[in-house]
Protein backbone atom coordinates (compact mmCIF):
# COMPACT_ATOMS: atom_id res chain seq x y z
CA UNK A 1 0.00 0.00 0.00
CA UNK A 2 1.39 3.44 -0.93
CA UNK A 3 1.77 6.31 1.54
CA UNK A 4 -1.12 8.09 -0.21
CA UNK A 5 -3.36 5.02 0.17
CA UNK A 6 -2.41 4.64 3.84
CA UNK A 7 -3.24 8.31 4.44
CA UNK A 8 -6.61 7.97 2.69
CA UNK A 9 -7.44 4.90 4.77
CA UNK A 10 -6.41 6.72 7.96
CA UNK A 11 -8.56 9.70 7.03
CA UNK A 12 -11.53 7.41 6.50
CA UNK A 13 -11.05 5.88 9.95
CA UNK A 14 -11.40 9.34 11.43
CA UNK A 15 -14.77 9.99 9.79
CA UNK A 16 -13.41 11.79 6.75
CA UNK A 17 -13.56 10.42 3.21
CA UNK A 18 -11.15 12.98 1.71
CA UNK A 19 -13.27 13.85 -1.34
CA UNK A 20 -11.46 15.28 -4.33
CA UNK A 21 -11.97 18.86 -5.46
CA UNK A 22 -12.12 20.07 -1.86
CA UNK A 23 -10.34 22.85 0.02
CA UNK A 24 -9.25 21.58 3.44
CA UNK A 25 -8.74 24.23 6.14
CA UNK A 26 -6.35 22.48 8.50
CA UNK A 27 -5.47 23.63 12.02
CA UNK A 28 -1.82 23.08 12.95
CA UNK A 29 -0.08 23.17 16.37
CA UNK A 30 0.56 26.46 18.14
CA UNK A 31 3.84 25.06 19.41
CA UNK A 32 3.39 21.52 20.66
CA UNK A 33 3.56 18.99 17.82
CA UNK A 34 1.52 16.51 19.89
CA UNK A 35 -1.51 18.77 19.33
CA UNK A 36 -1.63 17.87 15.63
CA UNK A 37 -4.67 15.63 15.25
CA UNK A 38 -4.56 12.29 13.47
CA UNK A 39 -7.10 13.62 10.99
CA UNK A 40 -5.02 16.71 10.26
CA UNK A 41 -1.91 14.59 9.75
CA UNK A 42 -3.78 12.28 7.35
CA UNK A 43 -5.27 15.21 5.45
CA UNK A 44 -1.84 16.78 4.97
CA UNK A 45 -0.41 13.45 3.79
CA UNK A 46 -3.28 12.95 1.35
CA UNK A 47 -3.16 16.46 -0.17
CA UNK A 48 -2.25 17.18 -3.77
CA UNK A 49 -1.33 20.76 -2.85
CA UNK A 50 -0.54 22.45 0.46
CA UNK A 51 -0.84 26.22 0.78
CA UNK A 52 1.11 27.72 3.67
CA UNK A 53 1.40 31.16 5.21
CA UNK A 54 5.14 30.54 5.61
CA UNK A 55 6.53 27.60 3.64
CA UNK A 56 9.52 27.29 5.98
CA UNK A 57 7.34 26.80 9.05
CA UNK A 58 4.88 24.42 7.40
CA UNK A 59 7.70 22.66 5.55
CA UNK A 60 9.37 21.86 8.89
CA UNK A 61 6.09 20.45 10.21
CA UNK A 62 5.62 18.30 7.12
CA UNK A 63 9.16 16.91 7.35
CA UNK A 64 8.62 15.98 11.00
CA UNK A 65 5.49 14.12 9.93
CA UNK A 66 7.32 12.33 7.10
CA UNK A 67 5.27 14.09 4.40
CA UNK A 68 7.17 14.85 1.18
CA UNK A 69 4.71 17.31 -0.40
CA UNK A 70 6.33 20.74 -0.78
CA UNK A 71 4.10 23.61 0.34
CA UNK A 72 3.60 26.76 -1.69
CA UNK A 73 3.05 30.22 -0.24
CA UNK A 74 -0.32 31.83 0.32
CA UNK A 75 -0.17 34.88 2.57
CA UNK A 76 -1.71 38.32 2.93
CA UNK A 77 0.37 39.77 0.09
CA UNK A 78 -0.41 37.18 -2.58
CA UNK A 79 -3.70 35.59 -1.52
CA UNK A 80 -5.92 37.63 -3.84
CA UNK A 81 -3.87 36.98 -6.98
CA UNK A 82 -3.57 33.23 -6.26
CA UNK A 83 -7.30 32.62 -5.87
CA UNK A 84 -7.94 31.90 -9.56
CA UNK A 85 -5.09 29.39 -9.68
CA UNK A 86 -6.32 27.57 -6.57
CA UNK A 87 -9.91 27.45 -7.81
CA UNK A 88 -8.65 25.87 -11.03
CA UNK A 89 -6.88 23.15 -9.04
CA UNK A 90 -10.03 22.45 -7.10
CA UNK A 91 -12.18 22.38 -10.24
CA UNK A 92 -9.75 19.83 -11.69
CA UNK A 93 -10.41 17.56 -8.70
CA UNK A 94 -7.32 18.19 -6.62
CA UNK A 95 -7.28 18.06 -2.83
CA UNK A 96 -5.90 21.38 -1.59
CA UNK A 97 -4.92 22.07 2.02
CA UNK A 98 -4.79 25.56 3.51
CA UNK A 99 -2.61 25.89 6.62
CA UNK A 100 -1.26 28.86 8.58
CA UNK A 101 1.94 29.02 10.60
CA UNK A 102 0.13 27.94 13.76
CA UNK A 103 -3.47 27.49 14.81
CA UNK A 104 -6.53 27.77 12.59
CA UNK A 105 -6.40 29.58 9.23
CA UNK A 106 -8.75 32.51 8.73
CA UNK A 107 -8.62 33.62 12.38
CA UNK A 108 -6.34 36.67 12.20
CA UNK A 109 -4.46 34.72 9.53
CA UNK A 110 -4.77 34.54 5.72
CA UNK A 111 -7.37 32.35 4.07
CA UNK A 112 -10.76 34.02 4.43
CA UNK A 113 -10.71 35.47 0.89
CA UNK A 114 -9.81 32.12 -0.62
CA UNK A 115 -12.53 30.34 1.37
CA UNK A 116 -15.09 32.96 0.28
CA UNK A 117 -14.13 32.50 -3.36
CA UNK A 118 -14.31 28.69 -3.12
CA UNK A 119 -17.77 28.82 -1.55
CA UNK A 120 -18.95 31.33 -4.13
CA UNK A 121 -17.80 28.90 -6.84
CA UNK A 122 -19.84 26.11 -5.18
CA UNK A 123 -16.69 24.20 -4.30
CA UNK A 124 -16.49 22.16 -1.14
CA UNK A 125 -14.65 23.64 1.86
CA UNK A 126 -13.84 21.17 4.64
CA UNK A 127 -12.80 22.28 8.15
CA UNK A 128 -10.23 20.08 9.87
CA UNK A 129 -10.42 21.60 13.35
CA UNK A 130 -7.75 21.56 15.98
CA UNK A 131 -5.45 24.03 17.76
CA UNK A 132 -6.69 27.61 18.13
CA UNK A 133 -5.02 30.26 20.27
CA UNK A 134 -8.40 31.93 20.71
CA UNK A 135 -10.16 28.83 22.07
CA UNK A 136 -7.15 27.76 24.10
CA UNK A 137 -6.92 31.12 25.86
CA UNK A 138 -10.63 31.48 26.60
CA UNK A 139 -10.60 27.99 28.11
CA UNK A 140 -7.98 28.99 30.71
CA UNK A 141 -9.05 32.60 31.35
CA UNK A 142 -11.59 31.79 34.07
CA UNK A 143 -14.02 34.32 32.66
CA UNK A 144 -16.89 35.81 34.60
CA UNK A 145 -18.44 36.83 31.28
CA UNK A 146 -20.62 34.25 29.56
CA UNK A 147 -19.82 35.69 26.11
CA UNK A 148 -16.79 37.23 24.45
CA UNK A 149 -15.91 39.32 21.39
CA UNK A 150 -12.77 38.56 19.38
CA UNK A 151 -11.00 41.70 18.17
CA UNK A 152 -8.00 40.08 16.47
CA UNK A 153 -4.97 42.36 16.32
CA UNK A 154 -5.93 45.88 17.36
CA UNK A 155 -5.20 48.67 14.84
CA UNK A 156 -1.65 49.98 14.99
CA UNK A 157 -2.77 53.60 14.64
CA UNK A 158 -3.68 55.13 18.00
CA UNK A 159 -6.82 56.89 16.76
CA UNK A 160 -8.26 53.78 15.10
CA UNK A 161 -7.41 51.73 18.18
CA UNK A 162 -9.17 54.21 20.48
CA UNK A 163 -12.25 54.25 18.25
CA UNK A 164 -12.48 50.46 18.17
CA UNK A 165 -12.10 50.11 21.93
CA UNK A 166 -14.60 52.90 22.58
CA UNK A 167 -17.16 51.03 20.46
CA UNK A 168 -16.93 47.90 22.61
CA UNK A 169 -16.03 49.28 26.05
CA UNK A 170 -19.59 49.26 27.41
CA UNK A 171 -20.59 45.86 26.05
CA UNK A 172 -21.21 43.16 28.72
CA UNK A 173 -18.62 40.93 27.07
CA UNK A 174 -15.08 39.76 27.57
CA UNK A 175 -12.75 41.15 24.90
CA UNK A 176 -10.05 38.99 23.31
CA UNK A 177 -7.19 40.16 21.11
CA UNK A 178 -3.89 38.88 19.75
CA UNK A 179 -0.67 40.83 20.11
CA UNK A 180 2.99 40.74 19.14
CA UNK A 181 5.76 41.24 21.70
CA UNK A 182 6.92 44.64 20.47
CA UNK A 183 3.39 46.08 20.83
CA UNK A 184 2.02 44.30 23.86
CA UNK A 185 2.65 46.98 26.49
CA UNK A 186 1.27 49.74 24.26
CA UNK A 187 -1.82 47.64 23.64
CA UNK A 188 -2.29 46.96 27.35
CA UNK A 189 -1.98 50.70 28.01
CA UNK A 190 -4.66 51.38 25.39
CA UNK A 191 -6.93 48.76 26.97
CA UNK A 192 -6.45 50.39 30.38
CA UNK A 193 -7.21 53.85 29.01
CA UNK A 194 -10.40 52.66 27.31
CA UNK A 195 -11.69 50.21 29.89
CA UNK A 196 -10.41 51.45 33.24
CA UNK A 197 -8.09 50.16 35.97
CA UNK A 198 -10.47 47.67 37.57
CA UNK A 199 -11.28 45.41 34.62
CA UNK A 200 -9.54 42.04 34.86
CA UNK A 201 -6.84 41.28 32.30
CA UNK A 202 -5.75 37.72 31.57
CA UNK A 203 -2.41 37.49 29.74
CA UNK A 204 -1.63 34.34 27.77
CA UNK A 205 1.98 34.15 26.58
CA UNK A 206 3.54 31.44 24.39
CA UNK A 207 0.54 29.12 24.69
CA UNK A 208 1.46 25.39 24.45
CA UNK A 209 5.16 26.28 24.20
CA UNK A 210 8.06 25.77 26.61
CA UNK A 211 7.70 29.15 28.35
CA UNK A 212 3.89 29.20 28.44
CA UNK A 213 2.45 31.61 31.00
CA UNK A 214 -1.09 32.59 31.97
CA UNK A 215 -1.55 35.44 34.44
CA UNK A 216 -4.74 37.07 35.73
CA UNK A 217 -4.45 40.63 37.08
CA UNK A 218 -6.15 44.02 37.07
CA UNK A 219 -5.57 46.32 34.11
CA UNK A 220 -4.39 49.00 36.53
CA UNK A 221 -1.44 46.85 37.62
CA UNK A 222 -0.61 45.31 34.23
CA UNK A 223 2.21 47.65 33.27
CA UNK A 224 3.97 46.98 36.58
CA UNK A 225 3.58 43.25 35.97
CA UNK A 226 5.28 43.49 32.57
CA UNK A 227 8.01 45.78 33.92
CA UNK A 228 8.88 43.33 36.72
CA UNK A 229 10.36 40.76 34.32
CA UNK A 230 11.76 41.44 30.83
CA UNK A 231 10.81 37.90 29.77
CA UNK A 232 7.13 38.86 30.07
CA UNK A 233 7.44 40.90 26.89
CA UNK A 234 8.70 37.95 24.85
CA UNK A 235 6.69 35.57 22.72
CA UNK A 236 3.22 35.66 21.20
CA UNK A 237 0.31 36.96 23.25
CA UNK A 238 -3.41 36.49 23.65
CA UNK A 239 -4.97 39.17 25.86
CA UNK A 240 -8.39 38.81 27.46
CA UNK A 241 -10.20 41.58 29.32
CA UNK A 242 -13.10 40.18 31.31
CA UNK A 243 -16.47 41.92 31.32
CA UNK A 244 -16.99 44.61 33.92
CA UNK A 245 -18.81 43.42 37.00
CA UNK A 246 -22.21 45.03 37.35
CA UNK A 247 -22.08 47.64 40.09
CA UNK A 248 -24.24 46.70 43.03
CA UNK A 249 -25.36 43.40 41.52
CA UNK A 250 -26.62 41.10 44.29
CA UNK A 251 -25.08 37.66 44.58
CA UNK A 252 -27.47 35.90 46.98
CA UNK A 253 -30.83 34.45 45.95
CA UNK A 254 -33.41 35.90 48.35
CA UNK A 255 -36.77 34.34 49.21
CA UNK A 256 -38.73 36.47 46.74
CA UNK A 257 -36.43 35.49 43.88
CA UNK A 258 -36.62 31.84 44.91
CA UNK A 259 -40.42 31.99 44.71
CA UNK A 260 -40.16 33.55 41.26
CA UNK A 261 -37.72 30.84 40.19
CA UNK A 262 -40.14 28.17 41.37
CA UNK A 263 -42.89 29.69 39.21
CA UNK A 264 -40.56 29.79 36.19
CA UNK A 265 -39.58 26.17 36.73
CA UNK A 266 -43.18 25.15 36.16
CA UNK A 267 -42.84 26.38 32.57
CA UNK A 268 -39.17 25.84 31.61
CA UNK A 269 -36.01 23.91 32.52
CA UNK A 270 -33.61 25.20 35.21
CA UNK A 271 -31.08 26.65 32.73
CA UNK A 272 -33.74 28.78 30.99
CA UNK A 273 -35.30 29.83 34.30
CA UNK A 274 -31.88 30.94 35.57
CA UNK A 275 -31.26 33.02 32.42
CA UNK A 276 -34.61 34.80 32.71
CA UNK A 277 -34.14 35.48 36.42
CA UNK A 278 -30.57 36.73 35.89
CA UNK A 279 -31.70 39.19 33.22
CA UNK A 280 -34.42 40.53 35.52
CA UNK A 281 -32.56 40.67 38.84
CA UNK A 282 -28.86 41.07 38.05
CA UNK A 283 -28.05 38.07 40.25
CA UNK A 284 -25.36 35.89 38.65
CA UNK A 285 -26.84 33.15 36.49
CA UNK A 286 -24.69 30.47 38.14
CA UNK A 287 -26.15 31.25 41.57
CA UNK A 288 -29.67 31.20 40.16
CA UNK A 289 -29.06 27.96 38.29
CA UNK A 290 -27.76 26.28 41.44
CA UNK A 291 -30.89 27.34 43.36
CA UNK A 292 -33.15 26.33 40.45
CA UNK A 293 -31.65 22.82 40.37
CA UNK A 294 -32.18 22.51 44.14
CA UNK A 295 -35.79 23.66 43.81
CA UNK A 296 -36.42 21.26 40.98
CA UNK A 297 -34.93 18.38 42.99
CA UNK A 298 -37.15 19.17 45.98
Amino acid sequence: MTKREVAAEDAGEHGHDAPRGSLYVVATPLGNLADLSDRARATLANADRILAEDTRVTGALLRRCGIATRPSALHEHNEQRRIGEVLAWLAAGERVVLASDAGTPGISDPGARLVRAALAASLRVVPVPGPSALAAMVSVAGLVAERFAFLGFLPSQAKARRELLASVASLPLALVCFEAPHRVRATVAALREALGDERTLVVGRELTKLFEEVARLELGTADEWFAADANRERGEFVLVVDAAERAGAPSAVDDATARWLAALLAEMPPSAAARVAAAATGIPRDALYERAVALKRN
